[in-house]
């Protein structure tokens, strides 16, 4: 059964499936960091809850804007051009769709001078984007709002789902620290700052300016910086979660050995800043080249 087709509904349809699209978006990033080393820092599901109120108004405002600005005409432009020139009314949807955000884009690319490519893969992603609500908001179909809401929250909840199943079971990747060993600590390893720990395979080591922080530190200015020679050593531990460095220089102290981060090619060691609650880190890369 079908119904007359209302302005304001397409206006509704179109806000839900924008709303939709961002939580899909976000249930995707969450699973994507499940894969990345960021992944393993505490998250502060507190703040996320405080956030979501928000965050929810300015995705509505957002969604509003864009349907009423881009949505309606399409869907309006799309059926004056099936019925002058021919041809089904959704076909003209994504040219069109496409077509009128490509003038003030334009302007404003010709105004920041971004990237070419950024720019292309911007408007091809907020085309599709939009042409996707402006296909599903054109229907006639009764009960339009209702089904678009259960379908779409299916979807979201489904991959969500099926993301953590694919965890569970191995399919998908979970992160994992490198297990790097004592041959991977000998060499530079550098901060954010340019401070550096230099490791030799006879267990020496050489600091230069290396962060001490104390508990509500910021991980980008510690309180003192350390500079000194001493011993090292790698404990492997029971999986590669739990391996260390241990650093011991005279006239520097570390609450804790330094524990791994990072991937097999860009390997990290790094020191929790304050409660290890708020995720922050105090990291050392291993310089490019060092060995």
């Amino acid at each position: 059964m079908h119904q007359r087709r209302s302005y304001g509904r397409i206006l509704l349809v179109s806000v839900l499936v924008g709303y939709l699209e961002v939580a899909l978006a976000v249930v995707a990033l969450l699973l994507y960091t499940r894969t990345q080393p960021v992944s393993r820092i505490p998250f502060d599901w507190g703040a996320l809850a405080a956030a979501l109120f928000p965050f929810g108004t300015l995705v509505g405002v957002i969604a509003f804007l864009l349907s009423l600005l881009f949505v309606l005409p399409t869907v309006l432009l799309a059926g004056l051009l099936a019925r002058r020139v021919g041809g089904r009314e959704w076909w003209w949807v994504p040219p069109v769709m496409a077509a009128l955000p490509a003038l003030p884009l334009a302007v404003w690319a010709g105004e920041n001078a971004p990237r070419a490519g950024d720019v292309l893969t911007f408007w091809a992603g907020a085309a599709a984007s939009l042409s996707l609500g402006a296909l599903i908001a054109r229907s006639r179909r009764s009960a339009l709002f209702r089904r678009v809401a259960v379908g779409g929250v299916a979807v979201v909840a489904g991959t969500g789902l099926l993301g953590a199943l694919g965890f569970a079971t191995g399919l998908l990747p979970s992160y994992r620290p490198p297990a790097i060993g004592p041959q991977t600590m000998t060499g530079t390893w550098v901060d954010h700052r340019g401070g550096k720990l230099v490791f030799t395979s006879d267990g020496r080591v050489t600091a230069s300016d290396i962060g001490e922080h104390e508990p509500f530190d910021h991980p980008s200015g510690p309180s003192h910086q350390c500079t000194g020679s001493g011993t090292w050593s790698y404990e492997p531990g029971r999986d590669v979660w739990t391996q260390k460095v241990r650093v011991e220089i005279a006239g520097c102290s570390w609450p804790a050995p330094w524990s791994v981060g990072g991937t097999g090619r860009k390997p990290w060691i790094q020191q929790t800043v304050g409660d290890p609650a708020s995720g922050k880190v105090y990291e050392l890369r291993k310089a490019t080249g060092g060995s």
